[in-house]
């Protein structure tokens, strides 16, 4: 099974909305930060959100406004729900988690296996 499950592309119009959210498993422990990245063809991936367990978020400036990321520490899941996309958005979305799968093991970075997120009319 993998340890992060992302959920919620898809294909919508411009000025549409749309939520993603990702899932980590109980074998991530100590999860400090989660958030989400996206890759365009040919560009280099680029943060979009992140959230860390305080509470605290960052955005790149590209989305400001329009997306807000979530997180649930409960249940150690995180989402972005994105409002007025636009066709510069069309991206394949992964996630992203900063934990440890055993308390002894030093923390690192978890991906999703991306979600594809597709807007045009």
């Amino acid at each position: 099974q993998a340890q992060l499950v992302e959920s919620g592309g898809g294909l919508v119009q411009p000025g549409g909305s749309l939520r993603l959210s990702c899932a980590a498993s109980v074998s991530i422990f100590s999860i400090t930060a989660m958030g989400w990245y996206r890759q365009a063809p040919g560009k280099q991936r680029e943060l979009v959100a992140t959230v860390a367990s305080s509470g605290s978020t960052d955005y790149a400036d590209s989305v400001k406004g329009r997306f807000t990321i979530s997180r649930d520490n409960a249940k150690n899941t995180v989402s972005l729900q994105m409002n007025n996309l636009k066709p510069e958005d069309t991206a394949v979305y992964y996630c992203n988690v900063k934990g440890r799968a055993r308390p002894t093991f030093p923390t690192r970075d978890y991906w999703g296996q991306g979600t594809q997120v597709t807007v045009s009319s």
